[in-house]
């Protein structure tokens, strides 16, 4: 099975608990020989890390400043200091196309980073040189990396697949966040280049992480049934265009951003369940194209879901937005899903907590994601899901490095590979054809009533 089961999760918290048993019980000298050894391995089984961008996410510094988000502090840079500071990740770098925002960017993490939390050591290699623009820089990033070294992308989509190639064959795991790539051909492409290279290829996409994401899935799938329906929205505050107008309607769109998340969802949820087999698209327009950028403000795709086992039918409907007024949250994201025998109501927005203070405005907060408030001086936010996405695959690369794992023993589910998401890629590609052609549906191709990953995309004749 491509999928990681209830029970060999079960199986592994079993193994470690007693393990950590027995090791507790033996003598304080065993103890401390086995603590030194595993000290020795995680000194010789760490990566060096390549980041590939410096914007929101990876740095949290946008036009100059703090992103107005709940990501100031940035996810990807943070996460990669703390993990050297814990004996994961040794050499971290930074590749980015203006190079005369690495001065700025430098200062907004020591500000960030460095004077919030204690021990965290900022040394990172910057590609290109500060006074230097290079869209190409990536190449000549990578070239200073090693085989079995980790390449992290945060870009815009157009530059996705790319980037990736390039890392791959360099022999380099590679992680891209959503949407991997936004054509099914360039996924194939991938997909090939990874077996070839025998290395790790993911996608991030940490709502499968998110204990409420998890556990919706693991109810659907052990408990509610042949998929019926579901709907999902995903919205962002009208300054999410600013941010983003270097591509903005020029490379991309607010679907592959947005309803990348809960179109991964699905594809996670069903896989070996429900199969897409037709997509259609509609739009909202008016509040972007007022600030003179050609995009759409909302995307909804409608998907047509086939059952495996008897081939009845279930429909999907996403929608995606980046002109919503501010609000209590960063991100409204919700989603109502129903099976033959249940259904559940999931929002991801609003878990309960709430944050007044004064000179800011009123706010739900999910530390769950990310816990930027230090413990004691140090950065404590280990266990939320925007960390772990990150962490677990460097765990992964770890032990394929170590020739404990091989690539293929993640496409379990345990990580969105490359190997295991088609469907996502071909939704979105398929969304943004059937925009393009008026609204025309678009069929998803498969070799075989049972196969579940699509080989094609053709328009639908009525």
């Amino acid at each position: 099975s491509k999928h990681y089961s209830n029970l060999d999760r079960n199986k592994e918290r079993y193994y470690r608990y007693n393990h950590f048993t027995v090791c507790h019980s033996r003598s304080i000298n065993f103890r401390l020989l086995i603590e030194d050894k595993s000290m020795s391995m995680t000194t010789k089984s760490k990566v060096d890390v390549l980041m590939v961008g410096t914007g929101e996410y990876t740095t949290g510094y946008v036009g100059g400043t703090a992103a107005d988000s709940d990501k100031g502090a940035g996810v990807v840079a943070l996460t990669m200091f703390d993990l050297r500071r814990r004996g994961k990740v040794d050499r971290v770098a930074m590749c980015g196309v203006n190079g005369t925002k690495f001065p700025g960017i430098r200062k907004h993490m020591k500000r960030c980073i460095e004077e919030v939390y204690k021990d965290m050591d900022l040394t990172c290699e910057t590609f290109p040189g500060d006074d230097a623009i290079d869209p190409k820089s990536y190449i000549a990033a990578s070239a200073t990396c090693k085989p079995g070294d980790v390449a992290v992308t945060f870009t815009p989509d157009d530059t996705h697949f790319d980037i990736a190639l390039e890392c791959i064959q360099k022999g380099m795991h590679v992680m891209v966040t959503k949407p991997i790539v936004q054509k099914l051909q360039h996924h194939k492409i991938l997909a090939e280049a990874a077996k070839k290279h025998n290395v790790l290829v993911g996608v991030e996409v940490h709502k499968r992480l998110d204990p409420f994401y998890a556990d919706a899935r693991d109810r659907a799938r052990s408990a509610l049934g042949n998929f019926q329906y579901m709907y999902a929205y995903m919205s962002q505050p009208k300054h999410q265009l600013d941010t983003f107008k270097a591509w903005a309607g020029k490379s991309s769109d607010i679907s592959y951003y947005l309803n990348s998340h809960h179109i991964d969802f699905s594809e996670w949820t069903l896989a070996g369940i429900a199969r897409p087999i037709r997509v259609t698209s509609t739009s909202s327009t008016g509040v972007a194209k007022a600030r003179g950028m050609d995009t759409e403000d909302s995307i909804t795709l409608t998907v047509q879901w086939q059952n495996l086992n008897d081939q009845t039918l279930g429909c999907g409907v996403y929608t995606s937005s980046w002109v919503a007024p501010k609000s209590d949250v960063h991100s409204q994201q919700r989603f109502f899903y129903m099976g033959t025998k249940g259904e559940i109501n999931v929002d991801q927005a609003h878990r309960g907590c709430t944050v007044s203070e004064d000179g800011k405005p009123f706010a739900s907060v999910n530390p769950l994601f990310m816990k930027y408030t230090p413990t004691n001086g140090y950065f404590s936010g280990q266990n939320g899901y925007g960390v772990r996405s990150f962490e677990n695959f460097i765990d992964a690369c770890q032990s394929i490095n170590a020739g404990e794992k091989t690539p293929e023993d993640f496409n379990d589910g345990s990580i969105a590979t490359v190997h295991t998401t088609f469907q996502g890629t071909a939704l979105l590609e398929a969304g943004r054809m059937s925009l393009d052609a008026d609204g025309q549906p678009m069929d998803l191709i498969y070799e075989n009533e049972k196969d579940i990953d699509p080989i094609d995309i053709r328009p639908h004749s009525f």
